[in-house]
Order: structure tokens, then C-alpha cells, then sequence
């Protein structure tokens, strides 16, 4: 595991009803496997990032914005029932420039995002992945600091100035 985590630190003003950055996709590629052959493009396309999704899916426009080729089917489960959709191999590129390559993803219906990053993203080789911040006197940043500040309630109570924030270090095993 290498001694450096790469981690990257989303701001809000207010509070956030979604966790949403930008991304970075092409088709699969490992240099391992595809020697001599030049690395595909990378395209950038907004991301949501989604705990309650098991795996990633990408949107129509992704896989006609890459020219993506379906590599089989799977059944998925979501908000409006199961469906039998295509899945694609691509590589994706986080905001912190880490990268993960030849990732099963499926094609779904999204709204106002083309990216939907999963728990198969989300979980892989994550340490520390939330910090709560309570008050707006200290602001707390894992990407500055590389550390949590730690903070106590007040009578077991949650103060109004609460502020949540996730923030992802992966290490590269």
C-alpha cells in the first residue's frame, strides 16, 4: 500500500442535498494488457456520487459521447423497479487524479448527471471516509490537514451549525 493517500475535498456553501463532482471517462485500458496501443481519450462529464448504489452506471450520452461497445447484459434494481440494461467496460479518473481502469459499469436513466459513482468506486481502497464538523469557527479539510479534528456534542445534542462533509483518501495498492 503506498504511504500517500490521494484525497480530494468537496465545499458547499449551505447545505448539500448531493455529492457531485466532475469526472473523467474513456473506454477500458490497461497498459499491462494493451501494449503499444495508445490510451483513449479521456472525456469529463459531471458526476453524483451515490452511497446507496451498489454499482456505477453511466448515461446514454456517456456511451454514445465515447462510442462505448456493450460488453453483455445485467439485470439492475433501482428506484422505478429492475431493468435488464448493457454494461460497458471504461476507465474512470476522479478529482484527485486517481484512476480506476477496466470497471463494469451499467447504462441507466439519469437525471441532471451523466456519472453515477457507486459503493464499487466509493469502497474500493478507501481508508477515513467521513468527518462531521459542528460549529463554523474551525473549518476542518483532510486534503490540507491530513488529519480529523475531533468534536465532542454538547449535552449529547447536535448543534444547528452542523456540517457534514465526506472526503475520500484512496491508497494505490
Amino acid at each position: 500500500m503506498s504511504s500517500t493517500p490521494q484525497a480530494f475535498t468537496v465545499e458547499y456553501n449551505g447545505i448539500a442535498n448531493a455529492l457531485a463532482t466532475n469526472c473523467g471517462i474513456c473506454e477500458a485500458y490497461n497498459p499491462a494488457f494493451q501494449q503499444g496501443q495508445r490510451h483513449p481519450p479521456i472525456s469529463e462529464f459531471k458526476a453524483l456520487w451515490d452511497t446507496g448504489a451498489m454499482g456505477s452506471v453511466v448515461s446514454t450520452n456517456v456511451v454514445q459521447t465515447l462510442g462505448l461497445k456493450s460488453t453483455g447484459k445485467a439485470r439492475v434494481f433501482h428506484a422505478n423497479g429492475e431493468s435488464i440494461v448493457n454494461t460497458y467496460s471504461i476507465n474512470i479518473l476522479l478529482p484527485n487524479q486517481v484512476a480506476f481502469s477496466t470497471l463494469r459499469v451499467t447504462e441507466g436513466v439519469l437525471n441532471d448527471t451523466d456519472v453515477l459513482i457507486g459503493m464499487d468506486i466509493i469502497s474500493r481502497n478507501v481508508k477515513d471516509c467521513c468527518c462531521i464538523r459542528i460549529g463554523t469557527e474551525y473549518s476542518t479539510n483532510i486534503v490540507r490537514k491530513q488529519y480529523y479534528n475531533r468534536f465532542q456534542l454538547n449535552n449529547n445534542h447536535l448543534s444547528d451549525n452542523l456540517q457534514f462533509g465526506c472526503c475520500l483518501k484512496y491508497y494505490k495498492y
